[in-house]
């Protein structure tokens, strides 16, 4: 619910005003005859109830004009998006090291999840999509604003739904590069994240960027991991889970970033789970563009039922203090 006029809110103000007023000068301060009662010894002599009920039904009915004077309004706003602020591809590594224990509590993979499920929802009016790569790489999900469709492809991401002993960035990065290659949008963007180097593929990282670049498009790299790596859970068919190396991949820092460099995008480096969220709600700032859109309104006032109810206040007030509660001299 909202209020046409809200302004009119302020005048509830002035109804502590006029119960002090009530209790004061009104009737509740009338002459009254007091005959002798025991009620004195036990606390004195309060206003009588009957009133107290009376100028409450009053102040009531007064609060209900009040909020029918705001005009009150059920409906909704409806905004379409009609230009395009930013298309982002989210390109994610599904490669076997990133079940690396590094990011405590969680891994690599987890942490990546995590942060990428907060930066999705931090950009409502962006259309995103996500690319995943580890020996080969695919759209996960095309660029939408349904942001829900692409949340629910997010949280379908396991490590092993592609190939995982393999980490092919520069197929990645063409991939998220011919979905961004007809967007109409002012700022075209990719992230990508891997905790490893380019070792498979027929497209090396540099390659893909100058192709992106030509494209207007701009690439953000982010490398995860910890310094030295860290380990990772498997289960041993005879002793259960156990904790062993991770597999070696070394992140290739220099390659991701010249990649960066060449597009004219910034490379991060997450070392755990802060920086990793500190980097995306950097890029996040980064890449902030105006939108035009369209407000669609549909309102209808409200304030009848208001109005009703004050009405039935006065009504029963007036039935209660010349009928039912009726004093005579």
């Amino acid at each position: 619910m909202t209020f046409a006029r809200p302004a009119a809110l302020w005048l509830l103000l002035l109804l502590p005003l006029l119960a002090a007023y009530e209790r004061r000068w009104g009737l509740w301060a009338r002459a009254r005859l007091n005959f002798p009662s025991f009620k004195i010894l036990s606390g004195g002599l309060r206003p009588p109830t009957k009133e107290h009920f009376l100028a409450a039904l009053r102040l009531a009915a007064l609060g209900l004009v009040v909020i029918a004077l705001a005009r009150p309004q059920r409906g909704q706003t409806r905004e379409e998006v009609t230009t395009p602020a930013t298309d982002i591809m989210l390109v994610l590594d599904l490669s076997d090291s990133m079940r690396s224990l590094d990011f405590k509590p969680r891994n690599r993979f987890q942490a990546a999840m995590e942060v990428l499920r907060q930066f999705i929802k931090d950009r409502p009016r962006d259309r995103l999509g996500l690319v995943v790569f580890a020996r080969e790489a695919f759209t996960q999900c095309p660029l939408t604003l349904d942001h829900g469709a692409l949340l629910g492809f997010l949280d379908n991401l396991r490590i092993g739904l592609v190939d995982p002993d393999r980490t092919a960035i520069g197929s990645a990065l063409a991939t998220a590069t011919a979905r961004l290659k007809g967007s109409a949008a002012k700022s075209k963007i990719i992230v990508l994240l891997t905790d490893g180097r380019s070792n498979f593929g027929e497209v090396d990282p540099v390659t893909a960027a100058k192709a992106a670049a030509a494209l207007g498009l701009r690439v953000h790299t982010v490398g995860a991991g910890a310094p030295g790596g860290g380990t990772i859970e498997v289960d041993h068919p005879f002793f259960g889970k156990q904790t062993v190396p991770a597999p070696e991949n070394e992140l290739d820092e220099g390659t991701l970033r010249q990649v960066a460099e060449i597009t004219g995008g910034r490379y991060f480096r997450a070392t755990d789970f802060q920086s990793l969220e500190k980097t995306y709600k950097e890029i996040d700032a980064l890449e902030k563009t105006d939108v035009k859109t369209e407000t669609f309104s549909d309102y209808r006032d409200a304030h009848g039922p208001f109005l009703w109810a004050a009405l039935a206040l006065v009504f029963i007030e007036l039935f209660l203090r010349y009928g039912f509660w009726r004093r005579f001299p």
